[in-house]
């Protein structure tokens, strides 16, 4: 009777390993391939006046190296507006230089204020209202482009229905296992975000590469809803504003940017813990969509451990991982290719674990420690 009891046990714990994997499968067959065999269509060469926002605090490091590159860009007829948000170092006067030297420069300068503080948002919405051209691209100041085509490659796409473009936001390559996972996150989050986009589901966007239209930005009233949030500028205003028609990607690798990653594990767990929260407000939707898919993730190797240590069923076990993991790489793979983000590919099998590992732990974290820093 008690083996009996054994067998049924390891039955049904097979059962659900399958059904998760299952799950997962068609995540990455249905949703996630959108992005590995996307292909653009053909765009009329558009040359709209553009304005690029970006906001800065005690950024004068990053400004000097990546400003430059942002008002270099081939592109007839932009501004680039750079907010100087309460800085302390000596950004205003580099900003007043490139003023003097850039024509298309306007600097927008916030004054700290001991009774108001403000975050992020604040700053851009006041960069937002000093834009004189319709078509808003954003980045960051510690972002810069590809190349001298970023502007035209992430406008393109604008048009009498599209309202908002998504592009790439990447990280630089160093050397080291911490760039590369800082890189695999990257890509597996943008394989997700991209696809869903692609696919007319669009629930967020990066604000290191990011276009939209002003008027979009006025009708949602601003970040109004989500003010008091001290994240959420780009993922949650995509995740308010975009419909199924009014959302495009933009992937040409001449369109991406690239920041510097984080240098240590601490600073970056800090960083995506911000991210993990942010999530906590998107559409219920959207939370459901990704929920299941990471649930789904976890159980499965939950399951897939308890069948390896009670050695149940070895070769069937192993045969379902290797299905699973082989179609996961054909997918992330091919999306990767298109992110020029291929070498980090190899390590799938480490990192897709390390995902359930710590995820959960920087959900959890956020129960009790909350980020209050401006970016």
């Amino acid at each position: 009777m008690g083996q009996m009891n054994v067998e049924l046990a390891g039955n049904i714990l097979l059962v659900l390993f399958s059904i998760f994997c299952l799950v997962q499968i068609i995540y990455y067959l249905f949703i996630f391939s959108k992005l590995a065999f996307y292909k653009k269509k053909n765009t009329v060469l558009k040359t709209d006046p553009v304005s690029v926002i970006i906001c800065a605090r005690n950024e004068l490091k990053n400004l000097r190296v990546n400003l430059p590159l942002i008002l270099d860009q081939d592109y007839p007829n932009y501004q680039v507006i750079v907010v100087n948000d309460c800085s302390w170092d000596e950004s205003a006067k580099a900003l007043e230089e490139y003023e003097d030297a850039y024509p298309q420069l306007k600097v927008v300068t916030i004054q700290e204020q001991e009774r108001y503080k403000h975050g992020k948002k604040f700053a851009l919405a006041l960069g937002i209202k000093a834009a004189a051209h319709e078509i808003l691209l954003l980045t960051d100041a510690d972002c810069h482009p590809a190349g001298k085509n970023w502007l035209r490659e992430m406008t393109q796409n604008i048009s009498e229905i599209k309202d908002i473009v998504i592009g790439y936001g990447a990280y630089e390559k160093t050397p080291g296992l911490l760039n590369k996972w800082i890189r695999f996150d990257t890509v597996f989050n943008a394989m997700q975000y991209l696809s869903n986009a692609i696919g007319s589901n669009a629930y967020m966007g990066v604000g290191r590469n990011l276009c939209y239209k002003k008027p979009l930005f006025f009708k949602n009233k601003g970040f109004a809803s989500h003010y008091h949030i001290l994240s959420g500028d780009d993922d949650l205003f995509i995740n308010e504003t975009a419909t199924s028609n009014n959302v495009s990607v933009e992937i040409n690798p001449e369109s991406f940017t690239y920041s510097k990653p984080k240098e240590s594990f601490g600073s970056w767990m800090t960083q995506k813990k911000r991210h993990v929260n942010t999530g906590n407000f998107y559409k219920i939707k959207h939370r459901l969509m990704l929920g299941t898919f990471y649930f789904s993730q976890i159980f499965f190797y939950l399951t897939l451990a308890t069948l390896l240590i009670l050695k149940i069923k070895i070769e069937i076990v192993i045969s379902i991982y290797l299905l699973r993991l082989l179609i996961q790489l054909f997918i992330l793979g091919k999306s990767a290719q298109k992110l020029k983000e291929l070498d980090v590919v190899w390590l799938t099998p480490l990192f897709d674990i390390f995902i359930i590992l710590i995820y959960p732990i920087l959900a959890i974290s956020n129960l009790f420690i909350k980020n209050k820093k401006w970016k």
